[in-house]
């Protein structure tokens, strides 16, 4: 039995957005005398949806994140923004650069708030039962059952669960492999979800080919390796098709240049505007308390593994424990300024001259002292993936609440997980929400900062 889909109305979905975001750019053209203004709506419209081809910018799915909505309408924009200005100069059209800025901001604005609008609209939508999809999972094991509960407790993905088909003790089981296309037969569902730990290679393509004949979608669920859930990308030699890992997505050159960027702008911001008068008011505090240096260099272990000097506002007095011994709670080695300075944090900020220099980046793994480095080599399993990018001032694992002093093995396990999550899922906005977290620890105080 050939299956036809039937999803009503969802496949307006993706028309309805192309109309409205036309609407907008014909709203922006109405605000120019054109002597043509449909010529022009036609051009503008076009190099619209051929920048949105390369930028991916309407590859929008039911399990895409915010941070990614983000990033794709930012390129969205800022390249059809370059181009239209790039087109009123190039046919000597000179509206004032305000009046063309400020026509283009509210562009920007609205399709901004469009596109969240819309994404929020249909999370709510499906999280009321609509716009569902449902679906069936073929294998039955641990990994498969928490992929369920994961897709029964988000109710935005939009999915419905069928059954299990695998070997088991489950009511949910509706058979074995044997039993699979039959049930579909009289069962359809939207989606097929395959493990493969359960499934060989003959039953995949077997799976895929029925699939593929009575229009249902197969997604493939990885095994306990791991393997799969990395980022893999496939690359050709002649016509041979191989699977290599990206291990971060600042592994492509125009993701680690806007990091970089946002590194050089904000550390240039905050030496300018807050290092170049807090630095002599501070080293005046730090002198008259103690005698020593103003300023506290450390060696620490940054991006493959390469050590630097590490710099932070002397919070103690000179002590020969400073580079193997941490500071912990009611240290007698902190001075009393010293006291104020880490539990504000305003001792970090020298180390955004680190950042200038390209050493350190605001946002990544905190650099541990050497010592610890290499105490943690020996005991942690998958240590050393955090040398893999730059470390940061302030990182994922310290506004999750492991910052400070290692007391346990669990301590440096949670924040190893943490800053292999970050370095496996960085976006500019996740460092944004990192930074303003931090911001917001800093204000309510934080119990680990001594």
């Amino acid at each position: 039995m050939i299956r036809k889909k039937s999803h009503r109305y969802s496949f307006l979905i993706l028309p309805a957005i192309y109309l409205i975001d036309s609407l907008l750019i014909f709203l922006f053209i109405s605000y120019f005398d054109f002597k043509q203004p449909l010529l022009f709506f036609i051009i503008f419209d076009t190099i619209w949806f051929v920048i949105s081809y390369f930028t991916k910018f309407y590859e929008v799915y039911r399990n895409t994140k915010p941070a990614e909505i983000i990033s794709k309408t930012l390129k969205q924009v800022l390249i059809f923004d370059l181009s239209i200005v790039t087109f009123f100069h190039f046919l000597t059209i000179y509206p004032s650069n305000h009046f063309l800025l400020k026509k283009l901001l509210i562009l920007n604005i609205l399709i901004f708030a469009f596109k969240f609008l819309i994404y929020v609209f249909l999370k709510f939508y499906r999280s009321r039962g609509g716009n569902v999809r449902t679906y069936l999972i073929v294998g039955y094991n641990e990994e498969t059952i928490k992929f369920k509960n994961i897709l029964d407790t988000r109710l935005d993905y939009g999915y419905k669960f069928d059954s299990f088909f695998g070997k088991g003790d489950s009511p949910d089981i509706q058979g074995d492999y044997d039993d699979l296309k039959a049930y579909l037969n009289k069962n359809p569902v939207d989606v097929i979800f395959c493990s493969l730990k359960e499934c060989s290679n003959e039953q995949i393509k077997d799976i895929i080919n029925f699939a593929d004949n009575h229009f249902m979608s197969v997604k493939f669920i990885p095994d306990n390796n791991e393997i799969l859930g990395k980022h893999l990308k496939v690359d050709y030699f002649d016509y041979y098709p191989v699977l290599s890992l990206n291990k971060s997505p600042l592994d492509k050159p125009v993701n680690k240049f806007i990091k970089r960027l946002f590194d050089l702008v904000f550390s240039g911001c905050i030496i300018v505007c807050l290092l170049s008068w807090l630095t002599p008011l501070l080293g005046i505090l730090i002198k008259l308390e103690s005698k020593g240096p103003v300023f506290f260099k450390q060696k620490r272990n940054g991006i493959n593994y390469k050590p630097f000097n590490c710099y932070k506002f002397r919070s103690m007095y000179p002590n020969h424990l400073a580079d193997i011994k941490q500071v912990s709670k009611n240290d007698n080695r902190v001075t009393k300024i010293g006291k104020f300075l880490r539990k504000t944090s305003i001792d970090e900020l020298p180390q955004f001259i680190n950042v200038f220099l390209g050493e350190m980046s605001v946002v990544g793994p905190r650099p541990h002292m050497v010592k610890e480095n290499e105490r943690f080599l020996k005991k942690i399993d998958k240590f050393m993936n955090r040398h893999y990018i730059k470390p940061g001032i302030t990182g994922l694992a310290q506004v999750k609440g492991y910052r400070g002093e290692v007391k346990t093995d669990e301590d440096i396990i949670n924040r190893l997980k943490y800053d292999l999550f970050y370095i496996e899922n960085w976006s500019l906005w996740l460092d944004i929400k990192i930074i303003l977290f931090t911001a917001f620890h800093i204000v309510k105080g934080d119990d680990k900062a001594y």
